[in-house]
Parts: C-alpha cells; sequence; structure tokens
C-alpha cells in the first residue's frame, strides 16, 4: 500500500468554501479511480491561513498513475484551485506502508 500526501494553503476567509469544494469534487474524483483505499482531508488554521492535507491510500503506485498520470509525483490540481489556493506546490510526497 502507498500513501499519497498533498499539501495546499489557503486564506482561512476561504477555508469552508474550500472545504466543501474538496468533499463535492475532488473526494468524488479520487473515489472514482480503481486502486483507491481511503481518501482523509486534514485541515488545520494557522493564523488567517488555513492548511489543507490530503493523505490518500492506494494499491500501488499503477493506481496512483490512473489518477494523476504518468509522473505520479507531480501535484493533480483541479481549475478550480485557482479560486482558492494561495501557491500550487509541484510535487506531491508517497510514502510505502510498512506497518
Amino acid at each position: 500500500m502507498i500513501v499519497r500526501m498533498w499539501h495546499g494553503r489557503v486564506s482561512a476567509k476561504k477555508a469552508a468554501a474550500y472545504r466543501q469544494f474538496l468533499c463535492e469534487r475532488a473526494i468524488p474524483d479520487y473515489n472514482s479511480v480503481p486502486g483507491i483505499l481511503e481518501v482523509n482531508i486534514l485541515e488545520r488554521s494557522e493564523d488567517d491561513v488555513t492548511h489543507f492535507v490530503t493523505l490518500t491510500k492506494w494499491q500501488d503506485m499503477e493506481a496512483i498513475k490512473r489518477f494523476a498520470g504518468p509522473d505520479a509525483e507531480i501535484a493533480k490540481y483541479y481549475a478550480e484551485d485557482s479560486d482558492f489556493l494561495l501557491e500550487f506546490e509541484p510535487k506531491v510526497v508517497h510514502y510505502q506502508v510498512v506497518g
């Protein structure tokens, strides 16, 4: 199993709207991909910024590539993200689950 982690920052004023977007658009997209095992969205407020971490679990790297494309290290963004995100981090991080 592989964990894929993505991080994004939004203005605290837009956090609720971004959370709604994630629940209505991003999570269903993740769940539509064969090989996805679990999707979790983590949220943490810090002053006037809210951090979001998408933590997904996948059967294998081939499943991730079905979602992200052939270069699985590149972050996948939606057109709507430009309405929310303060920057676009170019890469995600993958971890092999060993225990």
